[in-house]
């Protein structure tokens, strides 16, 4: 049972993570929000859920192929992965929403045309990959011990995640529409670039304290390779 909790909640938390930062989908679904109701922005947001949903297989299909190399490297990729969420929450924080706003489109869509958009905006950014990788390595998604099931659960639930996040975000900004505007959307990049710098930092914390405690580990790290030599 504890593997299922464990990755569900991984799942969980990396749909909402891939999904926070207040890019071009993020502002067109906040657009939609505000000019055309809060379930046209809803919609784009289950499209861009999709398209993560995508990148994510994407990304676990690729890294089970080497799941050998995880397993010897774990703590290392662990390490990794929380510099690169680092890097992403140093961007996220200094980025200005204001440069990914565009104009509202007049033409009136259909929640089907917004689902489309939200997910061909977000597969417009393949470098996704590289924040999905590290939150994969910070939360230690792929281990041997799981098993299809496990992952069923876990890639359904970063969809899960997902949709959660865009549901709180247009219900949020549908109740404060009158008051929302950049600064709203500056202050929350700002919040969840904190946010992820934070668990990046325990993720550190967390690689280097197991490496120091775990004898086992280490011998992996650092011997096995060099008796291959």
């Amino acid at each position: 049972m504890q593997p299922y909790i464990d990755i569900l909640l991984s799942g969980l938390l990396i749909g909402i993570l891939v999904s926070a930062p207040m890019g071009p989908v993020g502002m067109l679904c906040i657009q939609r929000t505000l000019n055309k109701g809060r379930w046209s922005g809803f919609c784009t947001g289950i499209g861009a859920g999709l398209s993560d949903l995508c990148y994510c297989l994407v990304t676990g299909l690729c890294l089970s192929m080497v799941q050998s190399f995880i397993e010897r490297h774990s703590i290392i990729i662990q390490i990794i992965g929380s510099v690169v969420l680092i890097a992403f929450a140093c961007w996220l924080f200094n980025r200005n929403p204001a440069a990914a706003l565009k104009k509202p489109s007049r033409s009136r869509n259909t929640f089907g045309t917004d689902i489309a958009t939200g997910f061909l905006f977000t597969a417009s950014n393949p470098l996704i990959i590289f924040f999905i990788i590290g939150l994969f390595g910070r939360f230690n998604f792929l281990l041997p011990e799981y098993d299809k099931s496990h992952y069923i659960a876990g890639y359904s639930f970063i969809f899960t995640g997902t949709i959660v996040w865009w549901y709180i975000i247009t219900f949020f900004v549908n109740k404060v529409r009158a008051h929302f505007n950049v600064r709203s959307m500056w202050l929350i990049n700002r919040i969840i670039g904190s946010i992820i710098l934070l668990m990046a930092l325990y993720g550190i914390y967390g690689a280097v304290k197991d490496y120091y405690n775990n004898p086992k580990t280490h011998d992996t790290e650092i011997i096995t390779p060099a008796s291959n030599t």
